[in-house]
């Protein structure tokens, strides 16, 4: 047992990646697999959130600019493609039929110039934004409300912006993912699989960090900072480090979320959205492997279903459950396996006491 706990985690993904990608889609309607993509996409960007806050200590609570990021770059690709070539947008032509295609759109009608820029446009805004905090050593509820700031004002920009992104209405209507037909039901089971190979596969990526050298530094960076600093390690790097990494992840969720949802809006990017990924990952447990994603995954499935049959309370609930998690489990559900550890007696124990 002693040799194989090193590698439990490992199993655990592999288990949960066979559930995910072998038992969900034999049991599971498309209309709860298309859910259940959905909840992998917030998955997604919590695997990242725990990384940042779990293990770094960055209560990051602005997650929406890079899931923005990430969806808005997606939206704009399948909105042209829906379009057609040398066409706009049809919210576009509502507004102004004779108006050109703002010159920002035009490189989006390339896929792979849109995948790039899902990529590569969170690592430049959170190594900008990163490099201007984590060096002038901004940390705790400061950091937290500068990140949520910007989660605020670009869900204002694009509120404000109709012509541009749709505004309050957002992108939708789109047709095509790179070819496939978004309606064929067979394309929404290749979406998901997409979904859940990309959260299995961000869930090895945290592993492999958390038993790296790196993630070492990162634990050692968030319980004793100026130690770290002392034996020669710039903490303000190893916290870039791993804020740019859950930046990426939050994009690529962002990314997928649009094709499987069907829309974008601010309402999506904004402050509310950044504390519901926050809550997910606390109630998880954010010190955990897999208590974000968990935690993740159940907020998305009440959001969903609850807010159905329960729109004027479900809000409340998840506030209750939250408060009660924080009080009475403030390392989220995921302590609770720890804790029965701790209640249940071990044998060997009992039979050294009983000698």
């Amino acid at each position: 047992m002693t040799r194989l706990r090193p590698w439990l985690p490992l199993i655990g993904i592999g288990v949960f990646a066979i559930v995910l990608l072998g038992v969900a889609p034999a049991v599971l309607s498309m209309h709860w697999i298309n859910n259940l993509g959905k909840y992998c996409c917030y998955a997604i960007v919590a695997v990242g959130i725990g990384l940042a806050w779990g293990r770094g200590g960055m209560l990051v609570m602005g997650q929406g600019v890079f899931f923005g990021l990430g969806a808005y770059a997606m939206a704009m690709h399948l909105s042209l493609e829906t379009a057609g070539p040398d066409k706009i947008p049809t919210f576009m032509i509502l507004y102004d039929p004779l108006a050109p295609l703002p010159a920002f759109w035009e490189p989006f009608r390339n896929g792979a110039f849109t995948l790039v820029v899902i990529v590569v446009a969170p690592i430049v805004v959170a190594s900008i934004l990163g490099f201007a905090l984590f060096k002038r050593r901004v940390k705790g509820a400061y950091f937290a409300i500068l990140t949520q700031a910007l989660a605020v004002a670009l869900a204002t920009l694009v509120s404000s912006t109709i012509r541009e992104t749709g505004g309050d209405t957002g992108l939708s209507g789109f047709k095509y993912f790179f070819g496939y037909v978004l309606d064929d039901d067979r394309n929404k089971l290749m979406l998901f699989f997409i979904a859940a190979g990309i959260l299995v596969a961000c869930l090895l990526v945290v592993w492999q960090l958390n038993r790296s050298r790196f993630g070492e530094l990162l634990l050692a960076t968030r319980d004793a900072e100026e130690r770290v600093r002392f034996l020669g390690y710039d903490p303000a790097n190893i916290k870039l480090t791993a804020f740019v990494i859950a930046a990426v992840m939050a994009s690529i969720g962002g990314a997928m979320f649009v094709p499987i949802v069907g829309i974008i809006t601010p309402q999506e990017i904004g402050a509310s959205a950044s504390i519901l990924m926050i809550a997910g990952v606390a109630l998880g447990g954010r010190a955990s492997l897999f208590g974000p994603a968990l935690g993740a995954m159940a907020i998305g499935w009440g959001q969903s279903s609850l807010a159905s049959s329960w729109p004027g309370g479900w809000v409340y609930l998840l506030g209750l459950l939250f408060v009660v998690v924080t009080l009475f489990l403030p390392k989220g559900l995921a302590s609770v396996v720890d804790r029965i550890r701790g209640i249940v007696p071990r044998g060997g124990a009992e039979k050294g006491v009983a000698s």
